[in-house]
């Protein structure tokens, strides 16, 4: 069905519903493709040696839900996950829809004053974790946020985590598949004297309280960073994440015989809902190549298992083809897959589409508050299209360009910013309506920030983004989240972030900085300050001190000023101009 030529001179669409929305649940939609097919390949985690069929994953996420049950989550109680990849943070994932409680993700790169914010934040009863991770002990940074020597749910009364009961340490291997240091320290729980609590609830409890559990509960809180320097908790219900996933799957044509080959983080709605539970929902196979993502290890997953399709943020794609052994690896099995996360060069997908056999790599776009998924592309659109947009509306959602000051609907051509509505909307933000009600409009709208431009056939072009946002390697970083802390530093006097185009990774994160009068400051002494205070790809790459920053007659920094400054600087222009969707 085409638009009518009135319907076409504005900048609205719809993605048409030629299939019902699924209404169930996360685990009751897995129960039933279990059904169908207990012996399929579900999981397989090559590092970790483990591959489960559909009847093994759900045994295993059964088991996991007796157990928090048997620890005293209830419905609605927060369950807090801090690891890289593995096969048990799916697990887990499903294990808290089945007793209906809240899985809280948690960045495997914050520090520990980012992980007190959204322990407490969130308000996490139970949290699931991995002994450490490239180097950094989480054991150790857990027991100093706990404040004691040991965090069982008897001594976990310190001020800086008060609602935090239990924490559990599940096994974990590093990106050479070498075992981790599994050790518990104090009272932590080991994932086995966890996991033997529970026999103490019985298979009918477990599915009296599944019974009770509504598709549109909420299911999971995915931390966003926030202008005002504080991460906002997405909250997305059961009907968000099924729906999303399945229309992602749409999207690449995916079937039951699909082999997904994941190496972005299951923290991220990427890996998350557009990669697993993608492939989940139509009864597909995940592969974990390993805990992160590494190019030797991705080769090897997907010749290894003969992955049908992968998935990824641009500087993992252009990682791959630029490693000198990406040659000799198989890669002729693939055949879809998607690219979202950042802005992706025209160049690359022409290179991914024909040097790593994936003809039918689709663009994914939309943002965490829609579950993540607004617009795409598909398998049936040229590559031209593929290349350029980022797509159209996925089905049931509806897409209009508006005008930035009167919020009027804009003709096509029109650059505006983007809204979306439809059921990938989240519930809100966590604890705090304020924040809900200026994202989300009277009529339902969601107003996305970003810029954008939709064409005669309702593709869109996006244009520009969130005020001020950077996007480094598919991770979103606020600025001002990054100036604040700066501003603890003693010799800071003021600090304004911004972003760098970059070849391989979009973005990378750049400063400048004045100093207190009289004080000094090597640039290598505020990495070190942030470094011991925020995930490693929050800290700026380039610094430069100055006495004055530029600024418009009233007074306000004008950061676009710095920015073309620094590329002129340091030779950027040839990344500056590189061609995006």
């Amino acid at each position: 069905m085409s638009p009518t030529a009135s319907e076409s001179a504005l900048s609205y669409d719809v993605g048409l519903l030629t299939e019902s929305l699924l209404g169930h649940t996360l685990f009751g939609h897995f129960d039933l493709l279990c059904r169908e097919n207990p012996e399929r390949d579900c999981i397989i985690s090559c590092l970790e040696n483990a591959r489960l069929t559909y009847r093994d994953f759900q045994i295993e996420t059964q088991q996991v839900a007796r157990a928090m049950m048997a620890r005293g989550i209830g419905r609605g109680d927060r369950v807090g996950i801090w690891s890289t990849n593995n096969y048990r943070w799916l697990a887990i994932l499903y294990a808290a829809a089945r007793v209906g409680a809240i899985l809280v993700n948690i960045n495997p790169a914050y520090r520990a004053h980012e992980l007190a914010y959204v322990l407490n934040q969130s308000g996490v009863k139970l949290l699931f974790t991995i002994a450490s991770n490239r180097g950094i002990s989480y054991i150790d940074t857990l027991v100093k946020l706990t404040g004691a020597a040991s965090v069982s749910r008897a001594d976990v009364e310190a001020e800086s985590v008060p609602d935090l009961q239990d924490i559990v340490l599940f096994p974990s291997v590093d990106v050479e598949g070498r075992p981790l240091d599994n050790a518990t320290a104090g009272d932590i729980l080991s994932l086995d004297s966890f996991l033997a609590m529970a026999a103490d609830v019985s298979p009918e409890a477990l599915a009296e309280r599944s019974a009770a559990v509504q598709f549109d509960d909420p299911v999971n809180i995915q931390y966003t960073s926030g202008t005002t320097g504080f991460p906002k908790g997405v909250t997305l219900s059961h009907h968000n994440l099924l729906n999303n996933g399945f229309f992602a799957a749409r999207a690449m044509a995916l079937e039951g015989d699909a082999r997904f080959c994941i190496p972005m983080p299951f923290y991220h709605c990427g890996g998350m809902v557009s990669s697993a539970l993608a492939t989940l929902s139509v009864g597909g196979t995940i592969i974990i190549p390993a805990p992160y993502f590494e190019e030797k290890t991705v080769m090897q997953a997907v010749q290894g298992e003969r992955a049908t399709h992968i998935s990824g943020v641009p500087t993992m794609f252009i990682s791959q083809l630029e490693h000198p052994q990406f040659k000799d690896y198989d890669y002729s099995t693939l055949k879809g897959g998607f690219m979202a996360g950042a802005p992706c060069p025209v160049q690359l997908m022409r290179r991914v589409a024909s040097e790593m056999h994936v003809p039918e790599v689709v663009i994914l776009y939309g943002l965490t508050e829609v579950s993540p998924l607004m617009t795409a592309t598909n398998n049936q659109d040229s590559m031209e299209i593929r290349a350029t947009t980022v797509g159209r509306a996925i089905p049931g959602v509806e897409v209009k360009i508006i005008d930035t000051i009167s919020g009027e609907l804009l003709p096509r051509g029109a650059q505006g910013e983007i809204c979306c509505r439809g059921h990938g909307i989240m519930l809100g933000y966590w604890k705090n309506e304020q924040a809900t009600r200026e994202c989300i409009d009277a009529a339902g709208w969601l107003h996305s920030g970003d810029l954008g431009v939709m064409n005669n056939e309702g593709y869109l072009h996006i244009t520009g983004r969130k005020k001020d946002m950077i996007i480094r390697g598919g991770e979103n970083i606020y600025p001002r989240e990054i100036e604040e802390v700066l501003h603890g530093h003693p010799a800071v006097a003021q600090a304004q972030v911004f972003g760098l185009p970059d070849q391989r990774l979009g973005e990378e994160v750049a400063m400048w900085v004045s100093l207190k009068s009289g004080m000094q400051a090597e640039p290598e002494d505020l990495k070190a300050f942030l470094q011991e205070r925020m995930a490693h790809f929050k800290v700026p790459k380039h610094i430069r001190f100055v006495s004055e920053f530029p600024m418009t007659v009233t007074g306000k920094i004008q950061k676009f000023a710095m920015r073309a400054a620094m590329v002129q600087e340091l030779g950027l222009e040839k990344a500056d101009a590189i061609e995006t969707a």
